[in-house]
């Protein structure tokens, strides 16, 4: 099946969409930005064909290169714990799918993306141009953070982190907010940093989640 096809957003693709809003709702999921966000981004749109049947069930799905989509759940709870306000920066590490990315855009923020695995970050801007998003995208190592466009307003980290990298905190901004899934193995705890002055941040833990790795090496 041509890629064109993938990319239509039928009214059945529509009405699932409003299922799924209705489920992270459910689910604990209040912010209104969220799940307008959720309403415009067709997220089948970034999934293999395979899987266009079961786009808006709350499920992850292999998207190559060893990496997922993460659950809707997930992607809208990161999302509300950055509490974003149009306009601000973000910095995402791991681009993965598009499909966050993408969240972030319709939000209203400035989006600064970094993908670790080539394929991905080859494969995502297509998608993306498509949907006519226009985020900065980078293939290198989220480690290292986007000194460059730093200070952030929000920094979200979309894979399982060993620790906190101290490049991402210190290109947070004053009163910027860091949520990160911190801790290596299969299930990692979801931590938001507050940054509250030049050398003091603010821990708090939202539970456990399961994310692929962050890796560890810088990009090749």
């Amino acid at each position: 099946m041509p890629y064109f096809c993938r990319m239509q957003d039928s009214y059945k693709h529509k009405g699932l969409r409003k299922q799924l809003i209705q489920e992270l709702r459910d689910k604990g999921i209040k912010n209104e930005q969220v799940l307008s966000a959720f309403d415009a981004v067709p997220r089948h749109f970034f999934l293999d064909l395979a899987f266009l049947e079961q786009a808006y069930s709350n499920m992850a799905f292999q998207i190559g290169a060893g990496q997922t989509i993460s659950h809707p759940f997930t992607v809208a709870f990161q999302s509300s714990l950055l509490e974003l306000k149009k306009g601000d920066k973000v910095l995402e590490i791991g681009t993965g799918s598009g499909f966050q990315t993408c969240i972030l855009c319709e939000m209203g923020a400035k989006v600064f993306s970094i993908e670790r695995q080539k394929e991905l970050a080859v494969k995502v801007k297509h998608i993306i141009k498509e949907l006519k998003y226009s985020p900065r995208l980078m293939y290198g190592d989220g480690y290292k953070g986007w000194p460059v466009f730093a200070p952030f307003d929000s920094i979200l980290v979309t894979c399982g982190a060993p620790f906190i990298p101290e490049a991402l905190k210190t290109q947070l901004k004053i009163g910027g907010k860091l949520v990160i899934p911190l801790g290596e193995g299969r299930v990692q705890r979801m931590k938001r940093l507050v940054r509250v002055s030049e050398t003091e941040w603010v821990e708090e833990d939202y539970g456990d989640f399961s994310f692929v790795p962050m890796l560890k090496d810088r990009a090749k």
